[in-house]
């Protein structure tokens, strides 16, 4: 009976490169929006449970711990919506080349950056609403 070598796993073998990178980055963003989601129910049981309940969570947003919380739920929601929107591409057979998948991994980034800034912009995450 020839025995042949079991084959190795993917990791053994295969170079490490962006995709893979930003693959895994889309997985743990979507952990990352399940907690923030847990944050957002909590505020508004919050919020319907009275003005005290209510103050206690502004005053925790308002706080320097709250406000970084609130950033980084941002850019995970930044990220994950922009390579959810890649993955849909793919989905109908558009950015398979080696350059459109480098390019699109740009893309990516890029547009979650701007996703980040343009809404810190809007809602104005730096200052208090004193």
């Amino acid at each position: 009976m020839l025995s042949r070598p079991r084959p190795l796993s993917p990791f053994l073998h295969y170079r490490w490169q962006y995709t893979n990178t930003l693959s895994i980055l889309h997985r743990l963003s979507g952990i990352a929006l399940t907690t923030g989601f847990v944050l957002l129910v909590t505020g508004l049981v919050a919020f319907a449970s009275g003005a005290s309940a209510y103050s206690r969570v502004v005053r925790l947003a308002e706080s320097a711990v709250g406000k970084y919380m609130l950033f980084c739920i941002l850019a995970t929601f930044g990220f994950h919506l922009s390579n959810g929107i890649r993955h849909l591409a793919w989905d109908v057979g558009f950015g398979f080349s080696r350059a459109q998948a480098r390019r699109s991994a740009w893309i990516v980034l890029v547009a979650a950056v701007a996703i980040v800034f343009g809404v810190c912009a809007v809602i104005d995450i730096r200052s208090s609403a004193s």
